[in-house]
């Protein structure tokens, strides 16, 4: 993990050295929680704290690349449950994750936090990641980070945002079981565990201004007006 942590902040660096006058740096405080063979479909259950770290870069008022180290936990028991079978199973694990990504995002309307008070966005955002299991000792995963979220400016310079995504994994032993799920709740997405991230976050703009969107002019003239 030092490996994984020091690539990245090479590679944050190297975005400010050349792209200071268009870049984000912010923090994210929330939660985590886990889908997998124990929490087959409850979307917040047994959150834990999370944290996370990151530099966006902004190509412009619309698309902006975006890297983040993240860290939460991730917990399940059976004995949440009341179905016969896990109630029989009775198995519980609880852990850390840690969490290196990219990701692409797209604004819907024109967005930058060196913009006008109160100017604002949803957002969707994805990319790829590496993910390291702490709970079960499962090493270093390649995940599928994806999210939705809404950012508006508070001060010259200042932006607040609140983030909901899932990591999609190709591992199956967060809880410590492969596949041992009830007989009724077979299904495509049981097939590997899950994990999404909660958070609310704040932005700080590096520099000065970004290129303009032409290829937007008209939508975002409308929305001034």
């Amino acid at each position: 993990m030092k490996r994984i942590n020091w690539l990245f902040l090479l590679f944050f660096f190297s975005l400010s050295v050349n792209g200071q006058r268009i870049a984000d740096i912010g923090i994210s405080a929330g939660i985590t929680s886990y889908l997998g063979d124990i929490n087959p479909n409850r979307l917040f259950y047994a959150p834990l704290p999370a944290g996370s770290i990151f530099y966006r870069y902004n190509l412009n008022p619309r698309h902006a690349v975006r890297a983040n180290l993240l860290l939460g936990g991730l917990r399940g028991n059976d004995l949440d449950f009341s179905n016969a079978f896990q109630q029989n199973r009775s198995v519980s694990f609880s852990g850390l994750v840690a969490e290196a990504g990219m990701q692409y995002e797209f604004n819907f309307f024109p967005y930058s936090t060196e913009g006008k008070l109160m100017d604002y966005s949803p957002y969707f955002a994805a990319g790829a990641g590496i993910a390291f299991d702490a709970a079960e000792g499962g090493g270093i995963l390649p995940i599928i980070p994806f999210s939705v979220g809404f950012k508006i400016n508070l001060l010259k310079n200042i932006g607040l945002e609140v983030e909901y995504g899932f990591r999609k994994t190709f591992y199956d032993n967060f809880d410590g079981l492969k596949d041992l799920v009830a007989p009724s709740d077979y299904a495509l997405i049981h097939n590997n565990d899950w994990y999404s991230y909660t958070g609310v976050s704040l932005t700080w703009k590096i520099g000065g201004k970004m290129a303009e969107c032409p290829a937007y002019d008209d939508v975002d003239s409308r929305r001034k007006h």
